[in-house]
């Protein structure tokens, strides 16, 4: 057998050219419990409140209880699959889900994916789940009241329509 040099270089070449070079640099953390659709993830020092997590398999989760040690995730799947030592990517993508126009009428999951069969939903505008509330005094008043159909609840409990506290 003999070896020939020439052809030796030319497949390390060709191996080099087709190498990629990318580097996942994504924050990763380890499960250290989960259950009743909570997991305890170890590792994620930089994940922001309400950032989706990736779970193995693609499910996703919330960080919802930023503490010191360990960050509390609310599992959006399947929490079963979940178990003690799965890698926890993160994404850096806060909680949003679609608005607008092509919304309506659809049926979607709490992270704003399609449930309906009917594709994608083609929105240019997605708003965070969690907002900051305005203040009482920036809402519009309780301006009619809205009877229940118990006379009961309604002479002990004011009811009206609007935002603001009737007490």
């Amino acid at each position: 057998m003999e070896i020939k040099a020439e052809e030796i270089s030319q497949i390390i070449k060709d191996q080099i050219k087709g190498f990629d070079a990318e580097v996942d640099l994504s924050e990763t953390g380890v499960v250290l419990s989960a259950g009743d659709g909570i997991a305890r993830v170890y590792g994620l020092e930089k994940v922001k409140a309400m950032e989706l997590v990736e779970f193995p398999g693609g499910i996703l989760g919330l960080a919802l209880n930023l503490e010191e040690d360990n960050v509390g995730v609310a599992i959006l799947g399947d929490d079963k699959v979940i178990k003690e030592g799965d890698v926890v990517k993160r994404t850096d993508r806060i909680a949003s889900v679609p608005v607008g126009e092509a919304l309506l009428g659809r049926v979607v999951t709490t992270t704003g994916e399609p449930v309906d069969g009917k594709g994608p939903i083609n929105s240019d505008t997605y708003m965070n789940m969690e907002l900051v509330a305005p203040g009482v005094i920036a809402r519009k008043g309780v301006h009619e009241p809205c009877y229940t159909g118990s006379k009961a609840v309604d002479g002990m409990t004011p009811v009206g329509r609007g935002q603001r506290e009737l007490i």
